[in-house]
């Protein structure tokens, strides 16, 4: 497969070609840590296999480096399986990631959303708090796919949601605890219409586009749609999709991170199915341009 065709007017870099890493992964998240991207995914396997995560980091967008195991379930005391969606942010000099285990499907069971540090980006991570930071369903929403995004006046945000539900909580300064909204509760539904899973934050001239999944995880219809508001909490209307399969190119592509290479350098990094794969599992990581209209508006992803 060919390298992306470098843009005439200079604005995005050369990337690597798409997957741009071997092996299965899925659910990426992305962020520059000291000069570097990294992507930080999902392993992507059987849940009982999915216990650990690796990353991936970055000089140029075009050659990307493994690093392995940067958090292993033998390091969460209360995770059992089926870890996925990690979320890293830096704060105060420390690297938090957080996470979803043990898939749980009642208030019955242990688990949800969990939180590690690191003093590196590359880890290796621990756990913070010896047990979940939400093992709850509030408003519905299974605490799974949690995203963290701190805003420019310093306030954290953790997002997440499966069910069809999407809540967001404040997290404290300490980044592992929550805080509480101005009317005293801690859990905020932001549920936009069509929303599935996979919530994603972006804040770009002071507006917040509020992406998220939508379809099957593991089928073909797999996508990504977004909303904007002028709050981080919303209300947030649905303007539509931005992602999705391309009969010539991969299915099922969604549940995703972004960077911010430049002032008005964006990227998406997604997973996909291949077109040669049926096992739901075999999802790849893919990056391609990000871009704006006039107006504002995110336009379509070329998938590449």
């Amino acid at each position: 497969m060919a390298k992306h065709e470098k843009r005439t007017d200079g604005k995005h870099a050369q990337l690597a070609p798409n997957p741009i890493v071997p092996g299965w992964y899925a659910d990426p998240e992305a962020r520059i840590f000291e000069g570097r991207y990294w992507i930080y995914p999902t392993y992507s396997a059987p849940y009982d296999e999915q216990t650990f995560f690796d990353a991936f980091y970055s000089e140029d967008l075009a050659k990307w480096t493994k690093v392995e195991r940067i958090l292993d379930i033998d390091r969460i005391p209360w995770a059992k399986r089926a870890l996925w969606a990690p979320s890293p942010i830096e704060r105060n000099g420390r690297y938090y990631l957080y996470f979803c285990a043990n898939d749980i499907q009642s208030d019955d069971e242990y688990g949800g959303i969990g939180v590690a540090v690191a003093d590196k980006p590359e880890g290796p991570f621990r756990d913070a708090i010896g047990k979940p930071l939400i093992d709850r369903f509030h408003h519905g929403a299974q605490p799974i796919d949690p995203h963290v995004f701190i805003d420019d006046d310093g306030t954290a945000y953790l997002y997440y949601g499966g069910w069809g539900r999407c809540n967001v909580v404040k997290l404290n300064e300490d980044m592992i605890s929550l805080g509480r909204f101005e009317d005293g509760s801690t859990y905020a539904e932001i549920t936009p219409d069509q929303y599935v899973e996979g919530p994603c934050m972006v804040k770009r001239k002071g507006l917040y586009y509020f992406m998220w999944a939508e379809g099957g995880w593991g089928g073909p219809d797999y996508s990504v749609a977004y909303a904007c508001a002028s709050s981080p909490l919303g209300p947030f209307e649905r303007v539509g999709k931005i992602l999705e399969q391309d009969p010539d190119v991969a299915t099922g592509a969604g549940h995703h991170g972004f960077i911010q290479a430049g002032e008005e350098e964006w990227y998406i990094v997604y997973h996909r199915r291949p077109l040669t794969e049926t096992d739901r599992n075999h999802r790849v990581l893919c990056l391609d341009v990000m871009e704006f209209s006039e107006d504002g508006r995110i336009l379509p992803v070329k998938m590449t």
